[in-house]
């Protein structure tokens, strides 16, 4: 599976990245990015950032880079991609990010430091950086979650 993190240039971006051991990812970023590229990740650059057509931009780069899944760390992404899951889909390509109509009660108004975060897909917990187990989530849940306290309501980490 290849999978697409965005906000690449940020090293939350790198610690998130150890949750798929086994899947290729690609770290990319809006601007300049480091060509890096080895057998497990790659480094690329998402062009310059339009905030008019994040989906387009995303989509097109997806497409281009037979990308599996994205998942969008920016907080300016999230939205537009959660938005546009069903024209995703149609390509095959995840959008980790919970369903539009949910968004919401996962946002913060301001930011927030977490000390762990957790990555949800379908409801489940693939990786927790505490360590915590945590239970089945509603299917539609997917995204990384920051927290600092297990039993604390999961909030979306952006960036």
């Amino acid at each position: 599976m290849k999978i697409l993190i965005t906000g690449g240039n940020n090293a939350k971006a790198l610690k998130i990245m150890k949750a798929f051991p086994s899947h290729f990812v690609l770290l990319a970023d809006y601007g300049e990015v480091a060509a890096i590229s080895t057998a497990h990740y790659a480094f690329k650059s998402l062009g310059m950032l339009n905030m008019d057509s994040i989906a387009h931009i995303l989509l097109n780069f997806c497409i281009t880079e037979a990308i599996d899944a994205v998942l969008p760390l920016h907080h300016f992404e999230v939205e537009p991609l959660a938005k546009s899951s069903v024209l995703f889909d149609e390509y095959g390509i995840g959008v980790l990010t919970p369903p539009a109509e949910e968004l919401n009660q996962y946002l913060l108004a301001e930011k927030n430091t977490f000390q762990n975060f957790a990555i949800f897909i379908k409801g489940e917990c693939i990786f927790a950086s505490g360590k915590e187990i945590f239970v089945k989530q509603s299917d539609e849940i997917n995204g990384v979650f920051g927290y600092n306290d297990a039993d604390e309501k999961l909030t979306l980490f952006t960036l």
